[in-house]
Formats: structure tokens, C-alpha cells, sequence
């Protein structure tokens, strides 16, 4: 097939879908599979006090963070499974398989027994729902950043990119705030028996409604182009080799995830049981720090798409660095110190989060974008990402030495941050 024949096949192709729609079915499935996430790091006490054996606390929280860890094992696999279907079969399909796998994982443990009904069974199926959840993220969130990328103006890439982590975060917004809610509305002993239980279950309907936005998706020009030209023979040559992009991914990827899961995900939970911190105040001066981080993606994706990904990237990661010691410092049982402490960092971490996503997808070719993405973000993820809060809770309740969590993470981000300007190509405003 000619070159010819694939722009007549191009300018017959269907209407593109609305920007609004593009956004809204993106963000909707992508903010739920975070607020999934976000609700088991939440309410882990109670998980660890329901479904393992309560009568050791500091092991059943560990018990309960190891299969948090678990989850993320699966992530890998749920990016070359996703993957290869987004890259093969497109990448509606997959957005689509994506968000009803996490439904059926998010309705699981909103229904699993406690350990005084059916002792470790509880335990197994926490697993198994874990990991059915594991392989739902592994494969949403690169299928979704490549889904926005290839749809985005090549000029505003970076800006749209965000949308992912503001997306993602409104949905660890809402689950913090649906935390808060609930511990401030009902007592200690329902929250403990039932009340921890209906935040998983509200996930797994509202799922529902984002299948059904995503079902009326259609393909992304870009990826239906591609595989035209794959027929013809007239692939584009790519940027560089697929090896040494993944590579790149895992360096970019290492720094952001531990500092955002610290920041971001588990800092609510660490308040509470670490520093004994009041669960409601914890809960709402998370959300002030989160709703900080949503308001300054957009803002660093625009920066980039001005000057660049490399400056912005470096920026970031330095910057976090930088903060990580002092904030982490200053963090007492106080609610106003999380504050202060949360937004600080995530001021910063929020440079390179808003555009990894166009990073990613403009390192790779068509071809192969959806899980050249995925596997090195899902390794890099699974190994650091998932984790951060086991080693968290280890080295604070275990050894008593939360400082060296502090120098880990810090370590990881000088390691993305030289990443971004001794070893990144600049790829802003590159066509996909």
C-alpha cells in the first residue's frame, strides 16, 4: 500500500471524537483506578485488623502493605498483557478491558470475609483481588497515556499529559476525602467492621459508568495510521532503540514513584500510625496537599511544551530533593505540618509527573508505544513504587530509622534528575 493510499484512507477515516469526550472517558477511568489504589493504602489499619490476624498490629499492617506490594508485582505483566493488546488491537480495547478488570478487583475486597470467619482465606483472596487490580494498572495507565498523547496537538502534548496525574489524583483526592468523611460520620467499631468496606464497593460501580463512556471511544488516528503503515511496509524510522527508551523509562520513572507514593499515597496513613496524628485532621490536610499538586500539573505542562521536557524534568527532581529532608522534618502530629510538608514537595514533584506521560510515548514508535511504555514503567514501578510503603513501615516501626527511607528516596531522584540532563533526548513537540 502506498503512501498515497494511506493519506486517502486517513482523510476517510471517521470524525474524531470531541475533546471533551476524549478527556472525560480518559480521566474518569484513569481517576477510579487511583481512587482503587489510594483506598486500599487509605485504610489499611482496618484491613490489616479485619482480614489478617490483628493480635500483632505492626505485623499485620506489614502483612497487609506486603500485598499492597504484591499488587504492584502484577503490574509488569498487566503492561505486556494491555500492551500488547493496545499496540495489536488498539487502544480503546484495552482502556476498555482495563477498567473492568479493576472494578471486579475493587468489588472483591469490598465482599471478602474477615479472618474471623474464614481465617487466612481472607488473606488469599486480598491477594488475588490485589493482583487482578495489579494487572488492571499495569495496563491503564500506559494505554491511557498513550491514548491522550496520540490525540493530543503535538504543541500542547506536554499540557495534556497532565491530565493523567490530575486525573489520577482526583481520584486519590476523592478517596481521601471519602476517608475523611466516613471517619468523621460514623463511629471507630462500624468504620472497623463495615464502614472500611464501602469505599471499594462505590469504586467498583462507578466503574460502570466509566466502561460505558470508554465503550464509545473511537481509535486514535495515530495508532489506525500505523497500522496501515505496518501493512505496507513504510514504518518510520524510531527515535532510537527500544532497549535503550525502556531504559531511560526506569531511570525517568525511579525517583517520581517512590516520592509520589510517600507523598501522595501513604503520607495520610504514615501521619496516623506514625506519628500519631488525629485520622479525620490527617485525611484533610492530605487532600489540601493533594489539591495543590492537581492545580500545578497543568501548569508544568505548559512550561514544557515552552522550553522543553529535559529543563522541566530536571527542575522537579531537584527540587523534590531538596525538599524531601526539611519537609519531612517538620512533620509532627500537628495537622498543619502535613499541610505545609505535602504541598512543598508535591509543588515540585509535580514537574515531572505532569509530563512523563508525553516523555514515555514520545521515546517510542507507534508500533510498540503502548508496551514499550509498559513493561519498563511497570518493572520500575513494581520494584520501587510498590515498595515505598512497606520500607516506609520498616524502617520506621521495625528499626526505628525513618531517616534512611528519606536518603533512599532522595538518592532515587538526584538518580532521575541527572537522568533528565546528561542522558534525555528532548522530545517536545516530536510527531508521533
Amino acid at each position: 500500500m502506498t503512501s498515497t493510499k494511506v493519506e486517502l484512507d486517513r482523510r476517510h477515516a471517521p470524525v474524531k471524537p470531541s475533546r471533551f469526550r476524549v478527556l472525560a472517558s480518559t480521566s474518569m477511568g484513569n481517576a477510579l483506578e487511583w481512587f482503587d489504589w489510594q483506598i486500599y493504602a487509605t485504610f489499611a489499619p482496618f484491613i490489616a485488623a479485619q482480614l489478617f490476624d490483628a493480635s500483632n498490629p505492626v505485623s499485620s499492617l506489614l502483612q497487609t502493605f506486603a500485598v499492597f506490594a504484591v499488587g504492584f508485582l502484577a503490574r509488569p505483566l498487566g503492561g505486556v498483557l494491555f500492551g500488547w493488546l493496545a499496540d495489536r488491537q488498539g487502544r480503546k480495547l484495552s482502556l476498555i478491558l482495563a477498567i473492568v478488570s479493576a472494578s471486579v478487583g475493587s468489588l472483591m475486597i469490598g465482599l471478602i470475609p474477615n479472618h474471623a470467619t474464614i481465617g487466612v482465606g481472607a488473606a488469599v483472596l486480598l491477594l488475588i483481588a490485589r493482583l487482578i487490580q495489579g494487572l488492571a494498572h499495569g495496563g491503564e495507565m500506559p494505554a491511557a497515556q498513550t491514548y491522550l498523547s496520540e490525540m493530543a496537538p503535538a504543541e500542547r502534548r506536554g499540557r495534556w499529559s497532565s491530565l493523567i496525574y490530575v486525573s489520577g489524583t482526583t481520584g486519590i483526592l476523592t478517596a481521601t476525602i471519602f476517608g475523611a468523611v466516613l471517619t468523621g460520620v460514623v463511629s471507630e467499631s462500624f468504620m472497623m467492621e463495615f464502614g472500611w468496606r464501602i469505599p471499594f464497593i462505590v469504586g467498583a460501580v462507578l466503574g460502570l459508568f466509566a466502561l460505558v463512556m470508554r465503550v464509545g471511544l473511537q481509535e486514535t488516528e495515530t495508532f489506525e495510521t500505523s497500522q496501515i503503515q505496518a501493512q505496507a511496509g513504510e514504518l518510520p524510522k524510531p527515535l532510537m532503540p527500544a532497549s535503550k527508551a525502556s531504559l531511560l523509562v526506569i531511570l525517568c520513572t525511579v525517583g517520581a514513584t517512590v516520592s509520589f507514593y510517600f507523598w501522595a499515597v501513604t503520607t495520610t496513613g504514615f501521619a496516623t500510625t506514625s506519628l500519631g496524628m488525629n485520622a479525620n485532621a490527617a485525611f484533610w490536610g492530605g487532600a489540601v496537599g493533594q489539591i495543590v499538586f492537581i492545580l500545578a500539573l497543568p501548569l508544568w505542562g505548559a512550561l514544557s511544551d515552552k522550553i522543553g521536557r529535559r529543563a522541566v524534568l530536571a527542575i522537579s527532581m531537584f527540587g523534590s530533593a531538596a525538599m524531601f529532608f526539611p519537609m519531612r522534618a517538620i512533620m509532627t502530629d500537628e495537622p498543619w505540618t502535613l499541610i505545609v510538608a505535602m504541598s512543598a514537595v508535591l509543588l515540585f514533584l509535580s514537574g515531572s509527573l505532569a509530563i512523563l506521560p508525553a516523555i514515555y510515548s514520545e521515546l517510542f514508535p507507534t508500533h510498540i508505544r503502548t508496551i514499550g511504555t509498559a513493561v519498563p514503567y511497570g518493572i520500575a514501578v513494581a520494584l520501587f513504587g510498590g515498595t515505598a510503603p512497606y520500607l516506609q513501615t520498616w524502617f520506621t516501626e521495625a528499626i526505628g530509622a525513618s531517616w534512611m527511607f528519606s536518603v533512599y528516596a532522595v538518592a532515587l531522584l538526584i538518580v532521575s534528575g541527572l537522568t533528565a540532563i546528561f542522558l534525555l533526548p528532548e522530545t517536545k513537540g516530536r510527531k508521533l
